[in-house]
């Protein structure tokens, strides 16, 4: 797999994430490899009276040290708030600058930004933008081309750089109708999240529901001429989740070969039918299992005897590499391998040891690094996407940030910093330059009336980052239907150097396990981090679970959950 990640897809479609509506000018690739910036401006969602819109601009001339980005409205849209970057509006003209903390724009980078609005009317896309006075998206800043121009299918013998770029992605139905019938859920209900594949029978549907080639099918409508990403979650391995038992499965340590056999080869043929060719397919790859083996085996703590057991047996990393192999040998999969979350493996004992055993897996079982496009972070967690009132250079009193409770010598405090860094460590380790990152962004929003607007009082270290973080969670490792969580940035592509989209993993409303014992047919135990009375282990720092009460069996729908998502979403819902 060859990827050359220029940041220059980005701009090759300008969609409506929400509604995968054409919105903008589209140029020519001969324009776009001549543009000396491109612009990338969605809507994400619309609720016929107001919009939220991301904009993503790639600088291709000479580097910058300070940016603003301009356009002007054909109608009567008002921006009333913006975030990542300083938006001022006068008539219809808007200025886009950048905050203290992005200024920094070298030649191929990026920089994205959001903000909300209102209408009356239409809400058409601009048609024109620049960049320091200079127009983006044409050849040498002439005249914008007026109408969109369809990308074509991708090629049946070369994946993409970023399959996110250009494209809207799948809405799920059955998900999309739990959202749509909550007071309020329309607001998201058309937003993109995965397919989980979690128990063999998911395959072809459970109780009724849509299996995968009824997604696939699905998706085939949704997706019209344009180009469309499906997501899919690959979580079924032998002895699955040996840390958590909320979300056990129904193999047992030693099932590989039923896996192999009953599991992924269905999926492959499936995915390989060239009637889904003209799909984009994403395939996140077996979450929390691999970072498990390195946090907890053995001589620590946090070490379970079930975790030991898949550590010895190795069939982590075979169903792993497995799943790779078999999947990835289509033009139009892409496969992301689950990467934890800063708050799993971002200490230095565990940030080098998991890029190796991440690198063992991808060369196990016939797989290669050239069947990973990338990882993901986040996925079904509660990390704040980013610490805007620290950093971890900070010192308070005479202390270093890294030194207070909350940070407990992590080299990370947010996401985005942990999901760049840490491709840089798997570069090292030996995964292809151009892999890129997604990040769940589904419950890491952390808003409503418990966000902090500054720093915490510089007293202590302690005080500094408790007054300041947006986390509000009582310790990282607690990540079970957490109380005070909200919806996090609406999913959206290359959103910063590196990461190859947000995305909604997770689905929003699905509860993470069960507050009680709840007898199933899934093979999905009861934990007890999942029970809002649980005063902890050593993985939360003997800590509350910080669980809301009254949730169903990890998948189910959990009304109660969505609400408070939708409540606390930062950037925060019309």
């Amino acid at each position: 797999m060859s990827r050359s990640r220029t940041a220059i897809l980005a701009a090759l479609a300008l969609v409506a994430g929400a509604s995968g509506t054409a919105l903008a000018v589209v140029p020519g690739d001969a324009g776009i490899a001549a543009a000396p910036c491109t612009v990338d401006y969605k809507v994400q969602n619309d609720w016929g009276s107001g919009f939220t819109a991301s904009v993503t601009v790639t600088n291709n001339s000479a580097a910058k040290s300070s940016w603003a980005v301009k356009w002007s409205y054909a109608g009567s849209q008002k921006v009333t708030n913006a975030w990542n970057a300083k938006v001022t509006q006068s008539g219809a003209a808007v200025t886009a600058a950048n905050e203290s903390y992005n200024g920094a724009l070298a030649t191929g980078g990026s920089a994205s930004f959001g903000f909300q609005g209102t209408y009356s009317g239409s809400n058409a896309v601009p048609a024109t933008f620049t960049l320091d006075g200079v127009t983006c998206n044409v050849d040498g800043g002439g005249p914008t081309d007026p109408g969109p121009t369809d990308p074509g299918p991708t090629g049946p013998s070369t994946k993409v750089d970023n399959p996110y770029a250009g494209a809207k992605m799948y809405v799920n139905p059955e998900w999309s109708a739990k959202a749509a019938a909550e007071p309020g859920g329309s607001r998201v209900s058309n937003q993109p999240t995965a397919v989980w594949l979690d128990r063999i029978a998911a395959i072809n549907g459970v109780n009724g529901g849509m299996g995968l080639r009824d997604h696939l099918d699905a998706a085939l409508t949704q997706k019209g001429s344009g180009e469309l990403v499906v997501q899919l979650v690959i979580y079924n391995l032998p002895g699955r989740d040996c840390a958590a038992l909320a979300s056990n499965g129904e193999l047992g340590p030693t099932e590989i070969d039923k896996y192999k056999t009953q599991y992924i080869d269905p999926i492959a043929a499936i995915l390989a039918d060239s009637k889904y060719a003209g799909l984009r397919i994403v395939n996140t790859i077996e979450i929390d299992s691999l970072p498990n083996l390195v946090t907890n085996t053995g001589s620590r703590p946090t070490a379970t005897p079930q975790c030991d057991v898949m550590k010895a047996n190795g069939n982590y990393q075979k169903g792993v590499g497995y799943a790779l192999n078999k999947l990835g040998d289509a033009p139009n999969v892409y496969n992301y391998i689950d990467a934890g979350h800063h708050g799993w493996i971002g200490w230095d004992d565990n940030f080098a040891p998991s890029a190796a055993l991440f690198k063992e897996a991808a060369t196990t079982e016939g797989a290669t690094v050239n069947d990973v496009h990338g990882f993901i972070t986040n996925t079904a967690n509660y990390s704040a996407l980013k610490e805007n009132n620290f950093t971890i250079n900070d010192n308070v009193a005479g202390k270093s940030v890294r030194e207070s409770k909350w940070v407990d010598w992590n080299r990370y405090v947010d996401e985005l910093s942990f999901a760049q860094g840490f491709r840089n460590q798997l570069v090292t380790t030996g995964f292809n330059s151009g892999i890129g990152m997604l990040i769940d962004t589904s419950r890491n929003g952390w808003g409503g009336t418990a966000r902090p607007a500054g720093p915490g009082a510089s007293t202590t270290v302690d005080t500094y980052i408790e007054g300041g973080r947006y986390d509000r969670r009582i310790h990282i490792g607690n990540w079970c239907n957490q109380a005070g969580a909200g919806l996090g940035e609406r999913p959206q592509a290359a959103p910063a150097a590196g990461i190859d989209a947000y995305v909604w993993v997770k689905p929003p409303g699905e509860s993470d396990g069960s507050s009680s014992a709840i007898p199933n047919d899934e093979g999905k135990g009861f934990d007890r981090m999942c029970d809002p009375t649980y005063t902890g282990n050593p993985r939360n720092g003997n800590s509350m679970s910080g669980a809301l009460p009254n949730a169903p069996v990890s998948g189910h729908w959990f009304s109660a959950q969505f609400q408070q998502l939708m409540q606390n979403a930062y950037p925060p819902l019309p």
